[in-house]
């Protein structure tokens, strides 16, 4: 991914290292605060909220209580998915 950014911005490796850093970094702040991410284009980021549920140990078969989670999710948008398509 980075000698990707680098040779489409033209900048030198270390450069584009820096930021696509930034841009993980920035990402997931924005996630901690549970805002979404809107990548005009590209898609969304955003956080889900999982409920608390019960689940089956595969191994003993004994009931276990799973916590509720929050977990980050991307949505594509329409020009991604044209692109793929």
């Amino acid at each position: 991914m980075i000698d990707a950014i680098a040779s489409g911005a033209d900048i030198s490796k270390a450069a584009a290292g820096r930021a696509l850093d930034s841009m993980v970094e920035a990402v997931t702040d924005a996630l901690k605060k549970g805002d979404t991410v809107n990548l005009v284009g590209f898609g969304s980021f955003m956080v889900r909220e999982r409920a608390a549920r019960t689940g089956r140990n595969p191994r003993t078969g004994e009931t276990i209580n799973i916590a509720a989670a929050k977990n980050p999710s991307f949505k594509a948008g329409k020009a991604l998915k044209d692109a793929v398509n």
